[in-house]
């Protein structure tokens, strides 16, 4: 047999968690063709993998990509780190379905959420359908798995997120959801932390859930309920939904964020333990990073929060809403977390913002203002209302015991983006290059954490389990040839808080659909990505 590309003397790490072995892999079109020994046979190109690993294509389980590629469209910090496919549309927040609203372009305004805002991208769509045609005909890098947001739906029926919906607005959010899967979403997701705190009660979860349940393979993805006392209850409320809907639950970073239950990952991880014990299929991804990221907006009292940005900045200018605002927030943050001014740093700034901010905590910034942290918050909301931090709320212990937990996947939270595009400006979160090859690196690698057939398993056949895409996610004969190959021995992240736009080192090839997207640890410029929409495409 001839193939396009062989693949010859590597060690596959075949995704099922199952022991490595050496073979080499053959692929013709954009389908692994077969594994085995193959070096007698033709093939336009081969690639010589000694001492290398050969992996599928990584399936970031919690990505922000819906609409990034259309400004990146190789989306290379995620193809560098042998990611091939984003799973999109999380925290409840999708550039999908417009709804009463009338244009992606109204939904854009109404919910500001993606792109930065100074992308030139408009929103040419007005639903899941078109935006996947839109983003298919424009040329992407990655493949996407795209999934429908609570949020959106409130939205697009006309309805605020911060308060429960009425009969009909419901009612209609229900209509489009169906409509969004019908048309390929993977998945209903939501956000229950700020406005969405108050404004989706369980029961209009479930009863949303209920027009996602008929559809195979369909599931839901929860931003959990975070706030004060809500980090046991939020895990609790995730499986009491998987139980009363029968649907698979896929709890988002899982993370212990309070200081005052730093220490307690076991006691978490416990309750989804019990909940798979009672017949609930529900597992957790989570990033290998002790920091999260926030928007300065998002660190405002939850009515504020769910304001547009003119609407919010007008309650800023008002001193008595201000003074309300300051006060709440003395209280602690989502409600009375204990407020770190020295752990909140600043990573993005609008196109007209002060870069000089970049790098600097907010204590720091507030010292140089001889101001208190929350005036300066505050302050910097109305100069520049693009300004995002990263967090270091959480600590290593616990972050390691959900790493290594059997029902832990890998995903990044962050968007696949280029360091030479619009992204370039800002100071991002490291884990939009490095989810990965850290991982790999540190805690499989350098620390043993975990073994190298466990992360890869985190990485490809578990999420591609979870997601119901049955020709990815593992290497096998006639599956989709989304492959990586990397040097076992030097893959390692090199993002930084301080240098984030970095590649990692370590990661040679990467294969989407056939074609080699990064070849000798560059890209290609080939954009053979899908929209992968379930009930097609491998589901």
């Amino acid at each position: 047999m001839a193939f396009d590309t062989l693949i010859l003397n590597g060690t596959v790490v075949d995704g099922t968690g199952k022991p490595s072995y050496l073979a080499d892999v053959g692929i013709a079109n954009d389908r692994i063709a077969a594994v085995g020994a193959l070096s007698a046979s033709e093939a336009a190109s081969r690639i010589d993998a000694a001492g290398c690993v050969v992996t599928p294509g990584f399936i970031d389980m919690h990505a922000h990509s819906d609409v990034t590629m259309l400004d990146d469209p190789r989306g290379e910090s995620k193809a560098h780190q042998g990611v091939t496919t984003e799973v999109t549309g999380n925290c409840g927040s999708t550039p999908y379905p417009a709804g009463v609203l009338g244009s992606g372009e109204a939904l854009r305004r109404r919910q500001p959420t993606h792109p930065i805002p100074h992308s030139p991208t408009m929103w040419a769509w007005t639903d899941l359908d078109s935006w996947a045609s839109h983003t298919e005909e424009a040329g992407i890098g990655l493949n996407i798995v795209p999934q429908v947001g609570h949020a959106a739906l409130k939205n697009a029926a006309g309805a605020s997120i911060d308060r429960p919906a009425g009969p009909d607005e419901l009612a209609l959010m229900k209509k489009l959801a169906a409509e969004a899967v019908e048309q390929g979403a993977a998945a209903l997701s939501n956000a229950l932390t700020g406005p969405h705190f108050e404004g989706a009660p369980t029961d209009e979860i479930v009863e949303l859930l209920e027009a996602v349940r008929p559809y195979e393979n369909a599931f839901y993805s929860t931003h959990p309920r975070l706030a004060g006392g809500w980090h046991f209850k939020a895990a609790e409320e995730a499986v009491e939904i998987g139980r009363r809907t029968g649907i698979v639950v896929e709890y988002s970073h899982i993370a212990i964020i309070d200081s005052r239950h730093h220490g307690k990952a076991d006691e978490m991880a416990a309750i989804f333990e019990k909940g798979r014990e009672e017949g609930v299929d529900v597992a957790f991804d989570l990033y290998p990073y002790l920091a999260g990221a926030a928007g300065f907006k998002s660190l405002t009292p939850p009515w504020m929060e769910g304001q547009g940005v003119e609407a919010a900045l007008e309650m800023l200018a008002d001193p008595a809403t201000r003074r309300r605002a300051r006060e709440q927030m003395e209280g602690g943050w989502w409600g009375d977390m204990p407020w770190h001014f020295d752990k909140i740093v600043i990573v993005k700034v609008g196109p007209n913002g002060d870069r000089g901010h970049l790098g600097r905590s907010l204590a720091e910034i507030a010292d140089s203002r001889d101001a208190h942290p929350l005036d300066t918050l505050l302050d910097m909301l109305i100069e520049d209302h693009s300004v995002e931090s990263v967090m270091h709320n959480r600590t290593e212990e616990d972050m390691r015991r959900f790493l290594v937990h059997p029902l832990s996947i890998i995903g990044s939270d962050g968007t696949a983006v280029s360091p030479h595009g619009i992204w370039s400006v800002t100071q991002p979160h490291p884990r939009i290059y490095g989810t990965h090859p850290r991982v790999l690196g540190r805690y499989v690698r350098e620390e043993g954490v975990l073994s190298l057939e466990d992360a890869v398993h985190k990485m490809s056949g578990f999420p591609a389990e979870r997601i119901g895409l049955r020709d990815r996610g593992r290497i096998e004969d006639g599956l989709a040839a989304d492959l990586v190959v990397f040097d076992p021995e030097t893959v390692s992240d090199t993002a930084t808080y301080q240098e984030p736009h970095r590649y990692p080192d370590g990661i040679f090839h990467v294969f989407l659909n056939g074609e080699a997207i990064v070849r000798d640890g560059k890209h290609t410029g080939a954009l053979p990505g899908r929209v992968l929409r379930r009930g097609r495409h491998g589901y």
